[in-house]
């Protein structure tokens, strides 16, 4: 007869030294119809802040982003529409790169601020991460998907052509133009 080629276990447990495998946190974000979401997190209630108003759709960056600080790993984000669609997908947590000026020391008189310049762009995903290029920095849309980049006239001059892209991370929105 011959012999199986598995090994048979006892059911009383062992002393193993075998790792454990890697379950990422699970988030569930329930779309309603008035665009109100609910979130949990493995099954548990995830709300925002006392006294701030419910979830909304356009919350659903800014819920991520916060999930992923938080937990400071990837996540499994599922997505239930009101129409029934679902979405899944792991986000990972954003490497944003503020920029940071070098520091330089400062005078005894009191130094002028810097210029500020402007470029503004319209069609973006409230909440979503949008690139500034000359990519010096990132911003997020303000709620109303508009996205407002504030550079120095020592950064935007840094650019030859002097152009500076506004680039949606969710929306895919371009904004290409000469910040004044």
């Amino acid at each position: 007869m011959a012999r199986p080629r598995y090994k048979r276990t006892t059911t009383e447990p062992e002393h193993r030294d075998e790792p454990v495998p890697v379950v990422l946190p699970h988030v569930v974000m329930d779309i309603a119809s008035d665009r109100r979401m609910t979130v949990t997190v493995d099954a548990a209630p995830y709300e925002p802040e006392p006294f701030a108003p419910p979830w909304r759709r356009e919350d659903f960056a800014r819920v991520l982003d916060q999930l992923t600080e938080r937990h400071r790993s990837p996540v499994r984000v599922e997505v239930r529409e009101a129409d029934g669609t679902t979405f899944t997908d792991i986000i990972t947590p954003s490497a944003r790169r503020r920029f940071q000026p070098a520091p330089t020391p400062e005078p005894p008189a009191r130094q002028a601020m810097p210029e500020l310049l402007t470029l503004h762009g319209e069609g973006f995903v409230p909440g979503e991460d949008v690139a500034v290029a000359i990519v010096i920095a990132h911003g997020d849309a303000a709620p109303d998907g508009t996205m407002r980049a504030l550079l120095t006239a020592e950064q935007a001059a840094s650019s030859p052509t002097r152009e500076v892209i506004l680039l949606g991370r969710v929306s895919g929105t371009l904004t290409i133009g000469h910040p004044q």
